[in-house]
């Protein structure tokens, strides 16, 4: 049965002006949610509505706050399969996955529920007596998210939770194309006790989310913009902000490397390699964008890759897959383009490209009724190639190789993104100079580019974000602002670094 899901703002259903179609990528035919999508005044108005209620929900003392979060963690745990199912219906997730991403809502929660405790600030001492100084974290106000739909529930939680955790209050606009998964997790978070108007969720198109902004920035009624989607958008968003002094929180593409060294276990490479390529069907922004082989190892590399993607299975993702279809209509159509990008000299080795289809099968899958495609491993690639260069959001993965460590390192940083790398070694002075070389905000050491775990710093520099960082207790400067608190009760003015008592040393001594 069709879902008909429409914004909520101040816990009432808000107006729509027209409608959108959010489709199962599985079986195109099938409709999951029609969508009824809000203007730009509505966006504006839930901002308004956000900031009266924020004004109340900060009262409420952080540690019950707190345990609001754990009453999310409580309901997400308790509707993990069902909350998992509908993503894997929305957005074509392998379940196995979606079941991952919902586990991540848990374990935000359960990392977050104690900060509502630990909202420290300090106690400095004075250079003057009778006078005492102190710092305090304050909410920033009303924040705008705006999410994207490759991680439909997981992402927009390290966004939701720590922004309510710290007293304030939030306009949600998720992916239109997810919007029956985000809606699922909206109800879950109202369910948990948050007040009316705290939690307002607003389906818009891009034209209007944008123009809305630029209404609730214009008026002073967002304090804060955290945005998840492209590098392209992403520079937009930081334009608008800038044009109003603020700093948003940025999680932006990625065009991720992975060196392999020449001692490295190359079955756990591999292994890897697959995962972070074809995951997600090479949807996620910590994809793994080009392999970087040692020359030596190259040929051995590419020979067991090529194995290891022509061994993994593509299918129904509600099935044991590494990947299932494309998240929508408009990413198949960008990775047919990015198809494009494939030059003479380069070599296709995994074999058929395009959309798998009963004149392309992958062995006996035809694809049927879903926006599936075959994974693409491109051998050959050099550093001024445009594959090389961008990002190729969908299953699709470059490699190229290398001499040694720091040309390495020059490839890995070479494209101006900065969000995620890998090195596959053994050797600890390899790792650690890759470390503080690489531009990526997170490295692994023999593990994939993907795999975020929540109570660690999410985020990147370059092409792939401003600096700003996700989870953890660093999400905690997004969400708060230092206040400085001076106390003199001596009974009269005294003037910093005037009215300072001075203890004069003997200079002229000797022994």
């Amino acid at each position: 049965m069709t879902r008909h899901i429409v914004s909520v703002i101040g816990g009432k259903d808000g107006q729509a002006v027209r409608s959108y179609r959010s489709i199962n990528p599985a079986r195109v035919e099938q409709v999951v949610a029609e969508v009824g999508l809000a203007d730009a005044e509505t966006f504006a108005g839930a901002c308004r509505v956000a900031a009266e209620a924020q004004r109340e929900w900060a009262k409420v003392p952080a540690p019950v706050r707190g345990r609001v979060i754990a009453s999310i963690g409580r309901l997400v745990e308790e509707n993990a399969e069902t909350l998992a199912r509908l993503v894997t219906e929305e957005i074509g997730k392998p379940y196995a996955e979606a079941l991952g991403e919902v586990r991540e809502i848990v374990d935000t929660c359960d990392f977050f529920l104690g900060e509502g405790r630990r909202l420290y600030g300090q106690t400095v001492p004075s250079e003057m007596p009778d006078k005492s100084l102190f710092t305090f974290r304050v909410p920033v106000g009303v924040a705008a998210i705006v999410t994207a739909g490759n991680f439909p529930v997981a992402v927009p939680s390290w966004y939701l939770v720590p922004a309510l955790l710290c007293g304030n209050a939030v306009v949600w606009k998720p992916a239109e194309y997810a919007a029956a998964s985000a809606h699922a997790l909206y109800r879950l978070f109202a369910a948990a006790g948050l007040p009316d108007g705290v939690l307002n969720i607003v389906f818009a198109d891009g034209e209007a989310t944008f123009a809305g902004l630029d209404l609730a920035l214009g008026a002073g009624s967002v304090q804060k913009v955290g945005f998840t989607g492209s590098s392209a958008v992403g520079r937009k968003i930081g334009e608008l902000c800038g044009r109003h002094l603020q700093a948003p929180c940025l999680e932006l593409g990625g065009k991720n490397p992975m060196v392999i060294m020449p001692d490295a276990d190359l079955d756990l490479a591999v292994e890897g390699a697959l995962f972070a390529g074809f995951g997600t069907a090479g949807q996620r922004c910590t994809s793994l964008g080009t392999v970087i082989v040692h020359e030596s190892i190259h040929d051995e590399f590419v020979a067991r890759y090529t194995a290891a993607v022509h061994g993994s299975v593509i299918g129904d993702p509600a099935g044991d897959v590494i990947c299932g279809p494309l998240l929508d209509h408009k990413f198949a159509e960008r990775f047919e383009d990015y198809l494009g990008w494939v030059q003479p000299h380069h070599r296709v080795v995994t074999g058929a490209t395009g959309r798998i289809s009963e004149s392309s099968p992958r062995g006996e899958f035809t694809g049927e009724g879903g926006l599936y495609y075959h994974p693409v491993v491109v051998d050959g690639v050099r550093p001024d190639d445009q594959i090389f260069l961008e990002e190729t959001f969908g299953p699709i993965v470059g490699v190229t190789t290398f001499q040694t460590l720091d040309e390495a390192i020059g490839l890995a940083n070479k494209p101006g993104y900065g969000l995620s790398s890998s090195i596959y070694t053994n050797d600890p002075h390899a790792a650690f100079r890759f470390r503080e070389a690489v531009s990526a905000g997170m490295l692994s050491v023999n593990n994939s580019t993907s795999g975020a775990e929540a109570h660690l710093p999410f985020g990147g520099n370059g092409k792939s974000g401003n600096g700003s960082r996700q989870s953890g207790v660093w999400v905690l400067d997004q969400f708060t602002r230092w206040q400085a608190m001076n106390w003199d009760y001596s009974g009269r003015l005294q003037k910093a670094q005037m009215d300072v008592a001075e203890i004069v040393p003997d200079r002229d001594f000797r022994l």
